[in-house]
């Protein structure tokens, strides 16, 4: 069962994203002065005392969107109160009641959620007094907080479990697995979350840099609770300002990466591989994540290269996931979602599988008879004793050798590569560590 949605609303620039932040306790929404950082619906769930609910942080109502989404933002707030028990109607205390502040009273007059209006901004209770003000919007007394300094928080959410009463607020099932979708700007990445979510979930746009924060959206398939994580589309680091809009959305895409269980690297079948396709490959490589390489557009592409050889050329292209399984998608269509996501699945289940000490020192000595790691000059002759399994997610082997210094990159490169292909982890990461084998352990076969 879905748990009681509670959603955020108001104008540009009262505090929504960072009222979402405090009840959360954590950083999700990007929080920047620029009006209209916020277009899609960013949510998350909040745990108050033993009660659960999704918090819903929603667009400036009323926003004058310099790329032309105010109505795709205001039909996501549309969607968002549709889907609520609670609205948090946040208005700036500071600025006293605005046109746009009885404008959005006027959308939630009548609604089936229930309304509490939050004052924000109001740091100490000198500024309490100023709130009387709102009444006139027709929704009770003000609840004054300050998302900033957590003022009241803990009130706030008392009203709002107060006003879930009745309501199932159970912990909900853990997710059995966490997607992240990344990739430059226009590739198809939000189009494809709301197929995997079978509604407009996401904004989607023909305009550049549409989605600007990192957004889990949460969907069931065969029973199960699965995370998409939709991120921005990035651009060349060169080009991001620091402290920028961008350079959130860059940090948070790369949190996402870290943060997922499988990543879905998306590439425009139109485009040649690009330095940000790179970047990014990069970045999954040295993160140890599952990846499957999503061609997408493919109905654009198929005339002029066969998915054999569009597979070379990502081969020699991003090396470093030559692992990788790749996939060609419609997302537009709808055409091979499904199947991506079970590529996902099964490269999940292959990054949480075990190989017993004895198989996989088998194996280990079969790749070391066909090609023996050679003398260094300064460290001599290397000797690996035997090796184990010690954790999955990723698979991580660990080695005990004579001189860790003496196993050099390129033959523990070769190593990984044949063991990949040797062990049940032939699509997925291998994390490889070297130990002396008096650290910890004894040898043994």
């Amino acid at each position: 069962m879905a748990l009681p949605v509670v959603a955020i609303v108001g104008r540009p620039n009262v505090g929504k994203s960072s009222l979402l932040n405090l009840l959360a306790g954590r950083r999700i929404s990007i929080v920047e002065p620029t009006a209209g950082v916020t277009r899609d619906r960013v949510s998350t769930i909040v745990q108050w005392q033993e009660h659960y609910f999704e918090l819903v942080d929603t667009g400036g109502y009323g926003i004058e969107d310099r790329d032309d989404l105010a109505e795709q933002v205001e039909q996501q707030i549309a969607l968002a109160i549709e889907k609520a028990q609670v609205v948090l109607f946040v208005v700036n205390v500071r600025e006293g009641v605005t046109p746009l502040d009885v404008e959005v009273a006027k959308l939630l007059r009548g609604g089936a959620p229930q309304v509490v209006l939050v004052a924000n901004k109001a740091d100490g209770a000198s500024l309490d007094g100023q709130a009387g003000e709102f009444l006139r919007l027709g929704f009770g007394e003000p609840w004054c907080v300050s998302a900033l300094h957590g003022r009241n928080k803990e009130r706030l959410a008392d009203r709002i479990v107060e006003l879930l009463a009745g309501l199932d607020t159970a912990a909900p099932p853990e997710a059995v697995m966490k997607i992240a979708v990344v990739g430059k700007r226009n590739v198809g990445k939000s189009t494809f979350i709301n197929c995997l979510a079978g509604e407009e979930r996401m904004i989607v746009s023909e305009t550049p840099g549409t989605t600007r924060d990192s957004v889990d959206v949460v969907f069931e398939k065969d029973g199960r609770r699965f995370i998409a994580i939709d991120t921005a589309g990035l651009r060349k680091k060169s080009r991001v300002v620091q402290n920028d809009v961008e350079y959130y959305s860059y940090q948070r895409a790369l949190r996402s990466i870290r943060r997922a269980d499988v990543v879905l690297l998306f590439l425009d079948a139109t485009a040649e591989v690009s330095v940000v396709d790179k970047q990014l490959g990069q970045t999954i490589v040295e993160q140890y994540v599952p990846c499957v390489v999503v061609v997408n557009k493919w109905d654009l592409a198929k005339e002029r290269a066969t998915t054999a050889a569009y597979g070379e050329y990502i081969t020699k292209t991003l090396p470093g996931l030559d692992h990788a399984p790749i996939a060609f998608l419609t997302a537009k269509d709808g055409k091979n979602v499904q199947s991506v996501l079970d590529v996902a699945r099964e490269l999940h289940k292959q990054a949480g599988r075990t190989v017993g000490t004895p198989e996989l020192n088998r194996v280990l000595r079969a790749v070391m008879a066909e090609r023996a790691p050679s003398a260094r000059r300064k460290t001599g002759l290397p000797k690996v004793y035997y090796g184990t399994q010690v954790a999955r997610h990723p698979p991580t082997l660990l080695l005990f050798v004579n001189n860790p210094d003496a196993l050099d990159e390129n033959y523990q490169r070769f190593l990984v590569g044949r063991l990949r292909e040797l062990l049940p982890f032939t699509e997925v990461p291998i994390r490889l560590l070297v130990r002396h084998h008096r650290e910890g352990a004894e040898p043994r076969e």
